[in-house]
């Protein structure tokens, strides 16, 4: 499994140093041996397989996500891969993945100080201990920098957090959850690590999901919960420092819709030239030859914008605008791929033995996550034209 992907038409993993290479060679292997296999069976049952979270740390790659981990000198580009690899094997799983590394690390490293970094990021670099993110409310999404519920009230060295938040991924087993909450005193938002077992913290998991199955999103309840002043994150003293987490992970879910449209690709090609009417493959009709090379157009345009966003990020001007343009570009062509590959698998595209219909409905939760399209257009929209269309 160490060759190029198919649906890599231009051939951007070339363009990843030798070593970088090796390492995502390593995981494409492991996610092809361990996680395809299971990935529609537990997508179905809508059970997260944790027995694979140790491997997942045998691989070494959460150590990657950040420079504060010992070892980690990571191009963007290769973080991108990673989340394309990932994506292109299970959403779910890249999902699991993002929220642990890229929310959750990505939090403690911006916002924790130098002794949080350390007491927290090593384990988490290991996955002997798992994050989770919880910034969303049940009743706040794109409004929730001015709209949080969630509060948080200092009584001498300790901070009692009370609210609820909706749609946490990894919520249900997570060790150290980084709660958003408004501070009563000052009206800004900040952050908190609320460790697993702590009295006042309950997570429920959300049943009945039609995508991300895999993933465990929990509903959170924050009901006198207290956290010790050295679980604040020193460095989150308002929204704008939350912003700058999800400049990169924004970044990020565009490198997993490139993958899931890839995988789309993929698995359209394959049927095609199995698959016949008429006495030869539908690969030789013109109607899927044109479906085909649209979707490969998709994830071809989108794959060269990431890597150039990539290439930003590593010179350290990239903005939040470049992301958001990313991420509501590519969710969108996402959008259209996964459609155009269910199309032409026809009836077989509905259920899971053909694996696209995973990759259809897991579609709609990466579209939405992260920002809307529509939140991350007026955010590009305002950088555009100096002008705030925001409410």
């Amino acid at each position: 499994m160490s060759e190029l992907l198919t649906g890599d038409f231009y051939q951007f993993e070339d363009m990843l140093a030798e070593d970088e290479r090796r390492t995502l060679h390593r995981v494409r292997e492991f996610l092809h041996d361990k996680v395809v296999p299971i990935a529609n069976d537990c997508w179905l049952r809508g059970e997260f397989p944790i027995d694979l979270v140790k491997e997942y740390a045998e691989l070494g790659i959460a150590a990657l996500a950040h420079p504060e981990c010992p070892g980690s000198k990571p191009s963007g580009l290769l973080s991108g891969f990673l989340a394309l690899e990932m994506a292109h094997a299970d959403p779910s799983m890249a999902t699991f993945f993002g929220v642990h590394t890229g929310l959750a690390m990505g939090s403690i490293a911006a916002c924790g100080s130098q002794e949080q970094r350390e007491r927290w990021l090593p384990a988490m670099s290991r996955m002997d201990e798992i994050g989770a993110f919880a910034l969303t409310e049940p009743l706040g999404g794109s409004d929730v920098a001015g709209g949080m519920r969630t509060t948080a009230r200092r009584e001498g060295g300790t901070w009692v957090l009370d609210g609820a938040k909706r749609w946490i991924g990894n919520g249900t087993f997570a060790d150290l959850i980084v709660v958003w909450a408004r501070d009563v005193e000052d009206g800004q938002v900040k952050g908190f690590v609320v460790e697993k077992g702590t009295p006042g913290f309950t997570a429920t998991k959300i049943e009945n999901k039609m995508a991300l199955r895999t993933v465990q999103n929990a509903d959170i309840t924050l009901s006198g919960c207290r956290v010790p002043e050295s679980n604040r994150l020193a460095n989150a003293r308002s929204f704008r420092d939350t912003a700058q987490i999800l400049r990169r992970t924004r970044s990020g879910v565009a490198w997993q819709a490139v993958g899931i449209m890839i995988a789309a690709y993929e698995i359209a090609l394959r049927y095609a030239g199995e698959r016949e009417q008429f006495g030869r493959p539908i690969a030789s009709f013109q109607l899927v030859q044109d479906l085909l090379v649209k979707m490969l157009g998709n994830a071809t345009a989108c794959l060269g914008m990431v890597v150039r966003l990539a290439k930003l990020q590593d010179e350290g001007v990239f903005k939040d605008e470049h992301s958001a343009l990313a991420k509501a570009y590519c969710t969108s062509r996402m959008r259209e791929a996964v459609g155009w590959a269910r199309e032409l698998l026809a009836g077989n595209g509905i259920i899971l033995d053909y694996d696209i219909a995973r990759f259809v409905a897991d579609a709609e939760a990466i579209y939405s996550y992260e920002g809307t399209r529509e939140i991350n257009t007026l955010i590009v929209g305002r950088a555009v034209t100096g002008h705030s269309a925001f409410v």
